[in-house]
């Protein structure tokens, strides 16, 4: 206890009460007001970084909604794509399948073989219309890539790899293969 005496008789008065004499007040009035000047500067650039982010949340919330919106659309389109699509080619189907429930109604060879013709000349133009063309005649080069070689002859009337006969045609539309054709090759 003695010594804590002694310690506040060593401390000056003014330290004592914060040291806020008269003569110290006026040196610490322009620290307060540089600090209201700061934190006035930092309220102003919150309130500047709030607005911005506020724009930014708006930006980014619309832009949310018109994907969401395009998201939609295009799975609506596709669905009424691929819907138009099998009605289009179903519509193209449906006079061959005509043509061929004309032929089984008729007893005779001659008009069945008549109606028979009349179908795959029906179904030959609709392929046509489709872009489809056959990948396989006899005389071309076996490409595996096109052609299932399920037989083999040899015979040195014909070339090494060429299709001798198409057992199955096969069909494409551009790059892509719809079914390949079953082919014999000769050598």
């Amino acid at each position: 206890m003695m010594e804590e005496q002694n310690r506040e008789q060593d401390v000056p008065a003014d330290a004592v009460s914060g040291g806020c004499g008269a003569e110290e007040s006026e040196p610490v009035e322009p620290e307060v007001e540089t600090a209201k000047k700061a934190l006035a500067e930092a309220l102003e650039e919150t309130a500047k970084l709030q607005a911005e982010l506020a724009e930014i949340r708006d930006k980014y919330l619309r832009m949310l909604a018109e994907y969401d919106n395009y998201r939609k659309r295009t799975t609506k389109e596709r669905e009424g794509t691929y819907t138009e699509a099998v009605a289009d080619t179903v519509g193209g189907i449906l006079p061959v399948l005509d043509i061929l429930e004309k032929a089984s109604q008729y007893h005779d060879a001659e008009k069945i073989a008549e109606g028979l013709s009349l179908t795959v000349k029906q179904a030959s133009a609709l392929l046509s219309k489709l872009n489809i063309e056959e990948t396989a005649h006899p005389g071309d080069k076996f490409d595996p890539n096109l052609h299932n070689a399920v037989l083999h002859v040899e015979d040195d009337a014909y070339g090494e790899g060429e299709i001798v006969e198409v057992l199955q045609r096969g069909y494409r539309r551009g790059d892509k293969i719809i079914r390949h054709a079953m082919v014999k090759v000769a050598n």
